[in-house]
């Protein structure tokens, strides 16, 4: 059983940034492919990043390339989101999560464990 808290949402105005962190339970986090989602009001959640157990493989979404950056800390169990440029359709409740394997997917439908999630809103 892994557990996922997600931390650093918050209020932005547009072109701000922020950074979301995740932490995970359990003592082999380098084991598990790490993924962050989104779900704005009225949407379907959606692919945002993830990144594999090692940190060498990851894959984005086309709305966030070159503004959003995934990162991990295997030391501290933490993944991270840092969110550059936000802009209003930004704005979204996030979840990190995860599955058992270190290889990195974009299928949510993979996903074995979620955490709660963090809302970010980004005010234009």
């Amino acid at each position: 059983q892994v557990q996922l808290v997600e931390s650093g949402g918050g209020l932005v105005q547009a072109g701000d940034s922020l950074r979301l962190s995740c932490a995970a339970s359990g003592r082999t986090f380098s084991n598990y492919a790490m993924t962050w989602t989104r779900q704005a009001p009225g949407k379907e959640r959606e692919f945002v990043a993830v990144i594999s157990g090692m940190g060498g493989t990851t894959y984005y979404a086309d709305s966030v390339k070159g503004r959003f950056t995934i990162s991990r800390d295997n030391a501290k169990n933490t993944v991270y989101l840092q969110m550059n440029s936000l802009k209003p359709e930004d704005t979204a409740v996030y979840y990190c999560a995860t599955r058992r394997s270190t290889v990195a997917t974009r299928n949510l439908n993979l996903l074995d464990y979620w955490g709660q999630g963090t809302q970010v809103t980004v005010s234009s």
